[in-house]
């Protein structure tokens, strides 16, 4: 299996997830088959990366691709739940602007040789690299989404528990310890942004030159 197989295995265990959720009403073994499908999405985020190092299979587009079904796993998710009215309608908004603006900076990186997270990557600054392209927050990113969505998941199938009472009492706490979850994924994901942002501002500076160079190529005799 390549590593881009296993990225769109990923997005489709994400549809699969919201298929449960959607498709089974209120069937409690199909909300908790999603619930363990969430883990499964999340983890294949690792596998993809893991077998691009060790077999030597990375490439720009497996790295581009790899961005991509973050971003389709995330909005999917953070959408579902805020249709759902766990959260607001802020959380997958403010996921899809700062998902938009980094890869629209990772593509014009990208058009300069800069992708990936490794040697090559566009961030050239230690510290922006510990904070995005380092294993530890990498992992740490993996493990709070994991959780916060899982969490989620779990508020969701709530109504649905064989012991009505149980649910009605873990739903009273239980929204306000997700908000506060969902709060720390959404601060952690804009901080992480930062370095991208911040370095990502020499390529487009020198996009806004290249027309004035070849005008000025253009001109000269």
């Amino acid at each position: 299996m390549t590593p881009n197989q296993v990225t769109l295995a990923r997005v489709g265990t994400a549809f699969t997830v919201i298929m449960l959720f959607t498709l089974a009403g209120d069937v409690f073994w199909a909300d908790f088959v999603a619930v363990l499908l969430i883990v499964a999405a999340i983890a294949l985020d690792g596998l993809d990366g893991y077998i691009a190092r060790t077999r030597n299979m990375a490439t720009p587009l497996g790295a581009q691709l790899d961005i991509l079904g973050d971003r389709v796993v995330e909005n999917l998710f953070f959408t579902f739940f805020a249709v759902s009215g766990l959260i607001s309608l802020w959380v997958p908004v403010v996921f899809f602007v700062r998902g938009t603006l980094t890869d629209f900076l990772r593509g014009l990186a990208a058009r300069a040789g800069r992708t990936g997270f490794g040697r090559n990557s566009m961030l050239e600054t230690r510290w922006g690299r510990s904070l995005v392209a380092s294993r530890a927050s990498r992992a740490a990113y993996a493990v709070l989404k994991c959780t916060c969505f899982c969490y989620l998941g779990v508020l969701h199938s709530l109504p649905h528990w064989p012991a009505a009472w149980l649910s009605l009492s873990l739903q009273r706490w239980g929204r306000q310890a997700g908000q506060v979850l969902v709060a720390a994924t959404v601060i952690f994901c804009l901080v992480r942004a930062v370095p991208v942002l911040w370095e990502g501002q020499r390529y487009l500076t020198a996009l806004e030159k290249r027309p004035a160079r070849m005008a000025a190529t253009q001109a000269s005799p």
